[in-house]
């Protein structure tokens, strides 16, 4: 395939340029979008009256690692619903809600997605998960390494010793090619290992001297210290337990005191399992209105929705204490599983179903949050893949916040009762084209820090979603259904300049990219900090220090982001 490409009269959203449904061409050259290329020389494609975007990013997607293998080892049931044939180009797989890695990789791609975030992975785990990054195809990969309960950076937050924890993060996410800072239920997580939890922002840790709210606080001075991209990524205390809401106002607030505003510091992860109002299961109701009258009214959190389908799925998280907790609710299949001294997970299987009453409030509390929140630029779209529905419902999603009847067909059969206990009845906002470019492609670019992702300028890395529908002759409020089969199956997917899908076939199986952060930490310190904290590792771990850290050698495509922390 010749190296140039030159994608001509597609309709055009591209809200970081500023670009809303305009007739333009797209010139593509040594993998990245240019002002113009010689017609002669390169491969042409007619998009007239298709829909372009730059290729969808998930922001926090459970794709690969140990908790993903759990997953597949826990469901063989979940490898017989959905498999992938075999052609001339692609490789056979199966999982539907936790695919394999060759799976994942082209369902991705299929719908139009090049950039993909592998949302919690434990630095132990770190070489796992990226020999199954490896392996998904196609998609540029990168892992946000989980913090919260870790042994070291939690002591030296309990001493009040914040440079000496960021440097250690620092050493973290280099040692293991991370790309930010993942918190699970701090503290949580860590009390999990001696049976119990915590409940409120002020708990003590067992044996730490330490809150959630002093691990959140000191992971976000870290975060500021090392300048990374992305800010916390947050998945809040008490997630999926009623009234959780007001834990997840809390901890926001306490940003703020400790902050300020003016710029994102705070990301609140799947913030649909955290907007839960009612103290009781019997009197469960949507606290979404309360979180976004807080977020509307402040500038200095983000997050993404978790939102839920009603389907059978998997969940999966680093709270193990969350996943015993619904494990003794369903009475299923349930996996547990201890990381030494850093980090905790459960897998459990689910079914959300539209006659539940939980499970319609929790439908309804993502699409709320979508809608209530006034600026789209703060939101970004996902399931939590796969806690919430695989990742492959986001077209069914798109339709319904683009569509108040699409909503509506759902919520004739979802349960009546409790959806008085919601407001999504009563929202008739409705997403435009723009909104679902921001939500899907530019708001998580920004969000993460991907300069070259998320928009079609000049510079920008050639990743490009084309679908078969014109959005100037249709009205998505009413013809969701065409929309919802268009972002099915791409028409074409480009993906750093090459061909890779085309009308949803796979036509290319190419490596993507493996994207970290490189802290430029001062060799002195770190090695003052390591000599520290030496014995101790090998004490507490089952490996040696020296055959910890991930060789950048490992990684396919390794694409490391410098960064210059104020140390």
């Amino acid at each position: 395939m010749k190296e140039a490409l030159l994608i001509r009269n597609g309709i055009v959203y591209d809200p970081m340029n500023g670009v809303e449904g305009e007739v333009m061409d797209i010139a593509v050259e040594g993998g990245v979008i240019v002002e113009d290329v010689d017609e002669r020389e390169a491969k042409v494609i007619d998009a007239s009256g298709m829909l372009i975007m730059p290729g969808g990013v998930d922001i926090h997607s459970h794709i690969a690692g140990s908790k993903s293998n759990i997953g597949r080892l826990l469901r063989p049931e979940d490898h017989r619903r959905s498999y992938e044939p075999r052609t001339a180009v692609t490789r056979s797989g199966v999982g539907h809600t936790v695919p394999s890695t060759k799976t994942t990789g082209y369902r991705y791609a299929r719908m139009g997605y090049t950039t993909v975030f592998e949302a919690a992975s434990p630095p132990l785990k770190q070489k796992h998960t990226w020999e199954e990054l490896n392996d998904i195809p196609i998609i540029d990969k990168a892992a946000l390494t989980v913090m919260g309960n870790n042994w070291f950076i939690m002591d030296f937050i309990s001493q009040d010793r914040i440079e000496d924890a960021a440097i250690y993060a620092a050493w973290l996410l280099k040692s293991t090619k991370g790309y930010g800072i993942k918190i699970v239920n701090p503290g949580g997580v860590e009390a999990w290992g001696w049976g119990g939890n915590v409940y409120d922002l002020d708990d003590q840790v067992p044996y730490f001297g330490i809150t959630p709210r002093e691990i959140v606080e000191g992971l976000c001075r870290v975060n500021s210290i090392l300048n990374l991209p992305h800010t916390i990524h947050v998945h809040t205390n008490r997630l999926g337990m009623p009234n959780n809401c007001w834990t997840a106002l809390r901890t926001v607030h306490t940003i703020r005191k400790s902050f300020g505003g003016g710029r994102p510091l705070i990301h609140i992860t799947h913030c649909q399992f955290s907007g839960y109002a009612g103290s009781t299961w019997t009197t469960l109701r949507s606290g979404a209105e309360y979180i976004a009258k807080y977020v509307n009214s402040i500038d200095h959190v983000t997050l993404d929705i978790g939102q839920v389908v009603f389907t059978d799925t998997t969940t999966m998280t680093g709270d193990g204490p969350l996943e015993f907790r619904l494990f003794q609710s369903l009475a299923g299949k349930w996996a547990n599983a201890d990381v030494e001294v850093e980090t905790g997970a459960g897998v459990v299987p689910v079914k959300y179903s539209r006659r539940s009453y939980v499970g319609t409030i929790q439908w309804a509390v993502g699409l709320e949050l979508a809608l209530l929140i006034d600026d789209p630029w703060r939101v970004c779209l996902t399931t939590d893949h796969p806690n919430g529905g695989p990742f492959t419902a986001y077209p069914r999603v798109i339709s319904w916040l683009m569509s108040s009847k699409a909503r509506g067909k759902v919520m004739e059969k979802a349960n009546r009762r409790a959806l008085k206990y919601t407001v999504l009845p009563s929202i008739d906002r409705e997403y435009t084209f723009t909104d679902v470019a921001i939500v899907t492609r530019a708001a998580p670019a920004r969000l993460l820090g991907l300069k070259s992702k998320g928009h079609l300028g000049v510079g920008a890395d050639a990743d490009i979603a084309i679908y078969d529908i014109d959005p100037r002759k249709i009205d998505p409020a009413v013809d969701y259904r065409m929309v919802r089969r268009a972002l099915r199956r791409a028409a074409y997917t480009i993906k750093g300049g090459r061909i890779v899908v085309v009308k949803g076939e796979v036509v290319e199986d190419i490596p993507g990219r493996s994207i970290w952060v490189d802290v430029a930490v001062p060799g002195d310190r770190i090695e003052e900090v390591i000599r520290e904290v030496k014995p101790r590792f090998e004490e507490f771990y089952t490996v040696k220090l020296s055959n910890y850290p991930v060789p950048e050698s490992m990684l396919i495509g390794s694409s490391p982001i410098k960064v210059n922390p104020s140390i």
